[in-house]
């Protein structure tokens, strides 16, 4: 490693690239050198006091601005190893975009939105989805900023929000609608976005989403299989997508086993669980032939064993709970629920890729992917 003279910034000679201010800065060779330079090394290429910027990155590699610009972008013209140098270089200097000059010079923020439901449930799906949307994005110039949204408010809201300031280049969001008037104001927006969760213009947006139908008639089989003939069903609020599609398994599979099924009018799985519990202990009292229950989060079906046990039941004998879950907990809170995982992880994954096409390459097919559970 090279010493550095006593209050003397080393010049960029000391590692054999060309300062460009004083003479040619032959391309290649100043990258080839800048390479091979330890992280110290590079962290001393920064003067006292300078706030590392584009040039400095391009000073110290040896490539011109516009490269370095377009490096950190992730152009598709670029070389990986021109990227990998660039972004080196740009992590050990600490160099952060100013966003102003990016949004100036590009019209961009470098900003994907996603728009969650503010709620207080830890089993929910919203903590996974969210990091590995970020997980997803990490190594791009692209940087995810949450924004919850709240029961009492107009979902449209936040969207609308995001759209007229220009605060992101593009949005992610849930729980969708058939007719949702999200999709249906981005649509007309032409403003980037992907849902998870389909709607009646998926044909026209990129989304992530589980086959709910197909998870209902999963579920039923298996516990027909297992001799339940009378099943209560603790679905999501029935306004959204995924509810109705339950609700289309559920009608269907049910009348072709010749099954007897409830549907939770009184309460739906974003109840609170001491909601939950109380409405299916009070069915069990009313109904005691139901001989299993049908859950679609982690909150319901712990709330449903709750009120089975105290209703003197034993779980996988006496009544069965099929539950839906996206951390992988209920097993371990007990061993004899029947569990159906959806992979949240997966959905985010695709999410973050889905909105970055879409700013990207605008003109190809919009990324879309349906999940579904299989015996």
């Amino acid at each position: 490693m090279l010493g550095t003279r006593m209050g003397i910034t080393p010049r960029l000679s000391d590692f054999g690239i060309y300062d460009c201010k004083n003479g040619p800065s032959p391309m290649k060779r100043g990258a080839s050198v800048a390479s091979k330079l330890s992280d110290e090394e590079l962290r001393k290429l920064v003067e006292p006091g300078e706030r590392p910027t584009l040039k400095t990155i391009a000073r110290i590699s040896g490539l011109a601005v516009p490269t370095v610009s377009r490096a950190l972008g992730d152009a598709n013209d670029i070389g990986l190893d021109t990227k990998e140098l660039v972004h080196r270089i740009a992590d050990e200097i600490g160099y952060v975009p100013n966003r102003a000059g990016v949004r100036l010079r590009t019209g961009r923020t470098n900003v994907i939105s996603l728009v969650i439901p503010a709620e207080g449930d830890v089993l929910n799906n919203a903590s996974k989805l969210t990091s590995s949307i970020a997980e997803e994005l990490r190594g791009t110039p692209f940087h995810l900023n949450v924004l919850p949204w709240f029961p009492d408010e107009d979902p449209l809201r936040p969207i609308k929000y995001i759209v007229e300031t220009r605060s992101a280049d593009a949005v992610i969001f849930n729980m969708t609608e058939p007719e949702d008037k999200r999709v249906a104001y981005l649509l007309k927006q032409d403003f980037p976005f992907a849902t998870h969760g389909r709607t009646k213009w998926s044909a026209q947006h990129a989304f992530y989403d589980y086959d709910n139908s197909a998870f209902m008639r999963l579920a039923l089989r298996r516990l027909a299989a297992r001799g339940r003939k009378n099943i209560l069903t603790v679905l999501p609020p029935l306004n959204q997508n995924y509810a109705q599609d339950m609700m289309l398994g559920l009608e269907d599979e049910s009348q072709l086993l010749k099954l007897n099924y409830r549907i939770s009018h009184n309460v739906n799985g974003d109840r609170s669980a001491d909601e939950i519990r109380h409405w299916i202990a009070h069915r069990l009292e009313q109904s005691p032939e139901i001989d299993a229950v049908i859950c679609t989060s982690s909150k319901a079906a712990i709330a449903a064993i709750v009120a089975i046990e105290k209703h003197g039941l034993e779980l996988g004998t006496d009544i069965d709970v099929y539950g839906k879950e996206v951390v992988p907990i209920l097993k371990m809170f007990r061993k004899d629920i029947i569990v159906e995982l959806e992979d949240i992880v997966a959905a985010g994954r695709h999410l973050a890729t889905a909105v970055v096409q879409r700013l990207r390459e605008p003109g190809l097919t919009p990324l879309q992917h349906l999940e579904i559970p299989t015996d």
